[in-house]
């Protein structure tokens, strides 16, 4: 596997508190910065996941409610 470079830009403020951080967790501040980026892609799909899938669980609910009131024995 390649390493590809990102790049972004951050205020001092938020370096310094990157570095801080880094440091106090024993770790450089790009393995910190990985870290983090990948706990908060984790997140953002898991969250996706559950969107979708409370989405689809709705559909399924009202096909199922519309279908429930055919399941008669037709002698009415």
């Amino acid at each position: 596997m390649s390493a590809s470079t990102l790049s972004f830009r951050a205020s001092p403020e938020f370096a310094a508190q990157t570095k801080s951080l880094a440091s106090l967790f024993n770790m450089p501040s790009s393995e910190y910065l990985r870290e983090a980026v990948r706990e908060k892609n984790e997140r953002v799909l898991k969250d996706r996941m559950t969107y979708l899938s409370k989405q689809l669980s709705g559909k399924h609910l009202l096909e199922n409610e519309a279908m429930d009131a055919t399941t008669g024995d037709g002698l009415d």
